[in-house]
């Protein structure tokens, strides 16, 4: 392959990663921010029911756009490994695997916000609808902080993988690899030391800044001389 076909490749990769990094954080943050996340208290399963059943649409619309995220995601795992394996296919390789199983687990995790929804809608539902409700809920979360464990691993390989190529500045590798990091620790905290899991959420806006910055500089990605 010649050096001009090597760029326009690079070119056509890293703007098509970009538009998908921009879905991914506009339904991402919009589904847990904007669309869910006001419905659910997980110290109020009552007042999370009603809230639920008072706009079952928009608790739907939330699962449609975690499933438009996680479909970008996967071709986002793809476009980004065809950008990077010439520069350590080993690594590019391991990247693609691990943002995979992060998005399986998403996916597999929508299932619990549907039987959520599916408990508090039932015409004989039980009793405790209420609080089997939110221990659906309460598993969708867990399956997400799961899943950012991996995705985590695969921020920290993409970050060595961008230090490497030498297309971007070694500041959005070192941003990918705290992004990482956070990930990691976060939902670690989550899981093994949940009381100091609050304390530690401000932390999760420095991924957010990491990786909408490196998805602007995919989107301005220009052929390489």
């Amino acid at each position: 392959m010649s050096h001009s076909e090597t760029s326009a490749d690079l070119v056509r990769h890293a703007r098509l990663s970009g538009l998908l990094y921009i879905v991914i954080i506009l339904c991402g943050l919009g589904a847990e921010l904007v669309l869910r996340g006001p419905l659910i208290d997980f110290e109020d399963a009552v007042g999370t029911a009603t809230a639920i059943l008072a706009e079952p649409g928009r608790f739907r619309l939330a699962i449609a756009a975690d499933l438009v995220m996680a479909l970008s995601d996967a071709g986002l795992a793809i476009t980004l490994y065809l950008m990077f394996h010439a520069f350590g296919p080993g690594l590019a390789l391991s990247a693609l695997v691990f943002r995979l199983i992060q998005t399986v687990l998403i996916v597999v995790s929508l299932m619990a916000l549907m039987a959520a929804c599916l408990v508090l809608t039932l015409t004989d539902a039980p009793a405790d609808a209420a609080s089997l409700a939110l221990l659906f809920l309460d598993l969708h979360a867990d399956g997400y902080d799961l899943g950012l464990i991996f995705f985590g691993v695969n921020s920290l390989i993409m970050a060595a993988l961008v230090w490497r190529s030498g297309f971007f500045a070694k500041a959005f590798g070192a941003g990918l690899a705290l992004a990482g990091v956070v990930y990691i620790t976060g939902s670690s905290l989550r899981f093994f030391a949940p009381d100091l899991s609050s304390a530690f959420a401000p932390a999760y806006g420095l991924p957010i800044l990491a990786e909408t910055a490196f998805c602007l500089r995919l989107l301005l990605q220009r052929r390489v001389a």
